[in-house]
């Protein structure tokens, strides 16, 4: 500050038109290299998008072997700065659009793909809030929920844990309301998934996706796998004259193989539903595989009585309701059945601006789901 006291105005004043010229370079130096990234990242965005392949084979330390998303086999190059090592069969690669050269590496696709439950995401349906099914009930907690639970017991007593369970029965019978229970019991990681959505458009997306599954459980284990509506990729097999049906084959081929390779799977459980366990593969139902078949039939007098209690007790019922009345009837019911009457009786006292559910009530409401249903 001394010395800038003693420089005369004219000094000062190119002293100060020098500071003012460097302040502005730097701000103008500091706007460019915004201006480059800005740039870059709109190259980005217009820049050909990928294509997600499998890697199958490497030729040498440039070429090699990709399966593209169009099922097509090609001979390409591989990136120079990429790490060759980390290439590995059947691994999730990304491919240039236009030459098909392998331009990037997919850790682990299969998380993308396949979702597990957080412990706050499981469905909070308890054993006690089922009607009836004691018997399916005890069966799938020995068959699933004892195993991850007191894995010792079935290690003293010498016998293998078991692997699978199959539910089988009419719709609306409960099976999935069980395993919702068992989910919510068991600490172990729960996958849900569906028959259908192994059947992709492109040829070894499906078996890709399987294996996949069992990489998640087994990474994520203890863990319980359900598949709903197995019969989609397991009916039995036959000689197939269409590529869907040769592609639908493929799928359940490895899911025997992942159920029953040599990976043995001791900390994942395997539960499948179907309603048509007669047009299943007879593979995947032998022992060693599925080890309990569980049958859900339609509810008797006793467990119908069982189903309106549990489903009617949160309820506001009037003193005229007879549930004796409609557990008497002839008509064979589910439990969905029996639920939706529950549920449409509400709906018709709230209709008539009651707080109460009267007889009449229950009346209209298995008139609509039962006696509409047979006509």
């Amino acid at each position: 500050m001394n010395l800038i006291k003693k420089l005369s105005n004219r000094e000062k004043k190119y002293f100060s038109s020098y500071i003012l010229g460097k302040f502005y370079c730097d701000e103008f130096k500091n706007l460019q290299k915004q201006i480059l990234l800005k740039q870059n990242e709109i190259y980005q965005f217009q820049a050909v998008p990928l294509v997600v392949g499998t890697f199958v084979e490497q030729i040498d330390s440039k070429r090699a072997l990709v399966n593209s998303s169009n099922g097509s086999n090609y001979l390409v190059h591989i990136l120079s700065t990429l790490e060759k090592e980390k290439l590995k069969p059947n691994l999730s690669i990304a491919l240039h659009r236009n030459s098909n050269s392998i331009v990037g590496i997919f850790q682990d696709d299969s998380d993308f793909k396949i979702n597990i439950l957080a412990p706050m995401e499981k469905p909070e349906v308890k054993y006690s809030e089922i009607g009836g099914l004691e018997l399916q009930k005890e069966e799938i907690r020995e068959a699933i929920e004892f195993p991850l639970i007191n894995k010792n017991f079935y290690e003293k007593i010498g016998i293998d844990l078991p692997k699978g369970v199959m539910l089988f029965g009419p719709p609306g019978t409960g099976k999935t309301l069980v395993v919702k229970a068992v989910a919510l019991k068991t600490k172990a990681s729960f996958i849900k998934t569906a028959g259908s959505e192994f059947v992709q458009k492109y040829l070894g997306e499906g078996p890709k996706m399987v294996r996949d599954l069992f990489k998640i459980a087994r990474k994520n284990s203890p863990s319980i796998v359900f598949i709903d509506e197995i019969d989609a990729i397991a009916t039995r097999r036959f000689d197939a004259q269409t590529g869907a049906d040769r592609e639908v084959q493929r799928i359940l081929m490895e899911l025997l193989n992942q159920m029953d390779g040599f990976e043995e799977n001791k900390n994942v459980r395997v539960i499948m539903a179907t309603n048509r366990i007669d047009t299943l593969d007879p593979a995947l139902l032998r022992p060693g595989r599925i080890d309990r078949k569980i049958g859900f039939p339609l509810p008797n007098r006793r467990e119908k009585r069982f189903i309106f209690q549990t489903l009617t007790s949160n309820m506001n019922l009037g003193t005229d309701v007879d549930l004796e009345e409609f557990v008497r009837k002839p008509h064979k019911l589910s439990g969905a059945v029996i639920s939706a009457i529950s549920q449409e009786a509400g709906l018709q006292a709230i209709r008539r601006n009651r707080f109460v559910i009267m007889q009449r009530d229950f009346e209209i409401a298995y008139g609509l789901n039962v006696i509409s249903d047979e006509i």
